[in-house]
């Protein structure tokens, strides 16, 4: 009676490196998405120029008594 053992075959580096770069992308995929439904982090972030965005127009209305 012969008894032969049993290897199971490891993967190949290149299919574990391949698993492992559409795991990312899929995750990067699914990130990306749900930020773009989110939308912009700050109310006036919309890449969009606005007439007071002219250079040397800092003023922060509002504040009173900061200009020491």
């Amino acid at each position: 009676m012969t008894t032969h053992t049993a290897r199971q075959s490891a993967p190949a580096p290149y299919a574990l490196l391949g698993g492992f770069l559409l795991l990312l992308a899929a995750i990067f995929a699914a990130s990306y998405a749900v930020g773009h439904l989110a939308g912009p982090v700050a109310p006036d972030m919309r890449g969009v120029t606005h007439p007071d965005d002219e250079p040397g127009s800092h003023d922060m209305g509002g504040m009173s008594g900061m200009g020491r």
